[in-house]
């Protein structure tokens, strides 16, 4: 009785421990996508996803291993997680390398190559894994559970893991002395703690062949299932940490984006997973093989998480991330909400002349708005060609300066739609025009009655409501527009402020790939001249600012020079050919140097001219990334 007591409570601990460990795997494989989607340009978070792709090899492997399994397969999935556990220690070493350039702390050569000879070890362990001297036959009644026998060299990893760690441990706390900003300790704080989690998670595994693991098997089972929630809790808190490096987004922005992410996917995948393991498990229990409330139970279980947290999001965001600026950010929330976009006011327009041609019973009517001191219909209901043989290009002079007066034009009654009274005008001042609101008679005998002409000019005030906030709006978003360039500056230099202040301040931040690309097809376009090139951004460039001084250009001449030069370095050895290798630079240099036009171009290079379209962004974008390359060594 006691020893099925015993093994039961085993069971119970071996089973909870292979849910944390397949949850493990589920989120360090979310968390891995998470890198790969939003900051893999950034070397922290590079090297942080090569943990992570180590952390998902050794743990989805474990979480595959099971007892119905053969001793072949069972042997084939340790020796594939152990492709994991072999490259933790030069993935620990390169973040922690990563870490101590961000914070301003750059390598000479010394950790560069460091870095590098740590993963040729690596793939030396992983050498001697594939011809058996590094773990040995597989045991396969070993306590606490199967496993590869021990050898010699896995006493010699053993030692190189511990190494590698202390190592990587020395090289975190640098780095945390280098953060100058309160945030920035704080999240090193974090991401070393966070750090443990792979090396605490592999851990367990390094301790199969000892007596301690095989005579004690609760104390193992116990301890690996502590350790595997704490690994669970604290990868999280290393991707927290990590998500902030190479992004130039608000801090909230990165919170709730990370936080909806974990919880769309880890925690609904993990829980699902859980839920259909306890319950085939009391299936199993009960004498049932199969348990049909499984696949219900997995599709309750997703369904009900992505509804709690499709209505959940906006409470969690407002009362986690919003903080002091939680009325602010919850006024842009609700704009950006309720947007009337230009789809939006068509559609309401639409409505509103349906609803005078229902009540004039009229064969057209339109609405018209002043742009520029231009008029041009943007709704036209009914018989559009009433519409096209009247011209609307004098129809401005008929408007007098009485707001609530209508007029006759050609078979129209026209209706001026005037923005509202503010307070800060006069009395007797007649507001802006924004537009016209035109509904044809059937005929020119048809006598428009009182009441059919106060319900025009209610329909006509709902028109002129829209029509203003469409202005407004506009004006809005001229401003965003040129604000933006300045939001975003600031912004990289926010973030690159977060952990070297001394470089981030002093320095212009290095441009985004996207905003590049752009410029230097702008600048490739006005190669000779004109606003593209001498409003360019990139006459701000450091590199351009040194070439125009050591050659005393102007700033124009300047950025012509930089982009020959990065042309040039496409240009392969040799006199000039039309073959292959020669293609990008051919299109540069035919397209935006010689200034042909686009069908020559296609002709002497014997492609489709959305051929050249393709190719030529190529070419552009290799411009750019030299341009990227020349500008960070300038200021290197």
């Amino acid at each position: 009785m006691i020893n099925g007591w015993s093994e039961s409570v085993l069971a119970g601990i071996q089973t909870l421990n292979q849910i944390l460990t397949a949850g493990i795997a589920i989120t360090a494989f979310s968390l891995f996508l998470y890198s790969l989607s939003f900051n893999l340009r950034d070397r922290v978070a590079r090297s942080f996803a090569i943990i992570l792709l180590c952390v998902v090899v050794v743990f989805t492997t474990e979480a595959l291993q099971d007892n119905s399994l053969t001793p072949e397969v069972i042997e084939l999935f340790l020796r594939l997680q152990w492709f994991g556990i072999v490259f933790l220690p030069a993935a620990y070493l390169h973040l922690s390398d990563a870490l101590l350039v961000t914070a301003g702390r750059p390598s000479r050569g010394r950790r560069r190559m460091a870095v590098r000879g740590m993963y040729v070890l690596s793939t030396a362990f992983l050498v001697l894994l594939a011809f058996g001297f590094l773990l040995g036959p597989l045991v396969p009644e070993g306590k606490p559970a199967p496993h590869l026998q021990r050898t010699f060299w896995t006493e010699i990893f053993t030692l190189f893991y511990v190494a590698a760690m202390v190592w990587a441990g020395v090289n975190f706390a640098r780095a945390y002395m280098l953060m100058l900003t309160r945030s920035g300790r704080r999240r090193m704080l974090y991401l070393m703690a966070g750090a443990t989690a792979p090396a605490l998670g592999s851990y367990p595994y390094l301790l199969f062949g000892y007596e301690l693991a095989s005579n004690h098997p609760y104390l193992f089972w116990t301890a690996a299932t502590i350790i595997n929630a704490l690994v669970g809790a604290l990868v999280i808190i290393m991707a927290y940490s990590v998500a902030f490096f190479g992004v130039s987004w608000p801090d909230r922005v990165i919170k709730s984006r990370l936080f909806k992410w974990i919880m769309r996917g880890p925690v609904t995948a993990s829980a699902t997973l859980a839920f259909m393991t306890i319950v085939r498990r009391a299936g199993l229990l009960l004498g049932e093989p199969y348990n049909a409330f499984v696949p219900f139970t997995a599709v309750g279980t997703v369904l009900l998480l992505e509804h709690t947290i499709t209505f959940a999001a906006p409470l969690w965001e407002r009362w986690l991330f919003f903080g002091s600026d939680r009325s602010e950010l919850k006024l842009l929330q609700n704009i950006e909400e309720r947007l009337l976009t230009q789809s939006d006011l068509r559609q309401f327009l639409e409505a509103v002349l349906a609803a005078v041609r229902d009540h004039m019973q009229s064969p057209s009517a339109f609405i018209a708005t002043l742009d520029d001191e231009t008029l041009s219909p943007i709704v036209v209901a009914g018989n559009r060609a009433m519409l096209e043989q009247e011209s609307l290009t004098e129809i401005l002079e008929k408007v007098n300066g009485d707001a609530g007066m209508d007029f006759q034009w050609g078979n129209f009654l026209v209706l001026p739609l005037h923005q509202r009274k503010r307070v800060e005008m006069d009395r007797d001042e007649v507001p802006p025009l924004l537009g016209l609101l035109g509904v044809a008679r059937r005929d020119h005998r048809q006598i428009i009655e009182y009441e059919q002409r106060e319900a025009l000019w209610l329909l006509a005030d709902r028109a002129a409501l829209a029509l203003e906030d469409r202005q407004l709006q506009q004006r809005v978003f001229h401003s965003l527009a040129v604000l933006q360039p300045q939001v975003e500056l600031i912004q990289r230099m926010r973030a690159a402020g977060r952990y070297d202040t001394r470089s981030s301040m002093l320095t212009d931040p290095l441009p985004q790939e996207a905003d590049l690309f752009n410029w230097v097809r702008d600048a490739l376009t006005h190669y000779w001249g004109g606003p593209k090139l001498t409003g360019n951004p990139l006459m701000k460039l450091q590199v351009v600012r040194e070439i125009a001084e050591q050659d005393e250009e102007n700033g124009p001449n300047a950025l012509r020079a930089l982009l020959r030069k990065a042309v040039d370095r496409m240009k392969p050895s040799g006199d000039r050919k039309f073959t292959t290798e020669w293609i990008l630079y051919n299109i540069l240099e035919m397209k935006f140097i010689e200034g042909r036009k686009v069908r020559d171009v296609a002709a002497r290079l014997a492609m489709s001219e959305a051929d050249l379209y393709r190719k030529q962004r190529v070419a552009i974008e290799a411009v750019a990334k030299a341009i990227f390359e020349m500008e960070l060594s300038s200021k290197n």
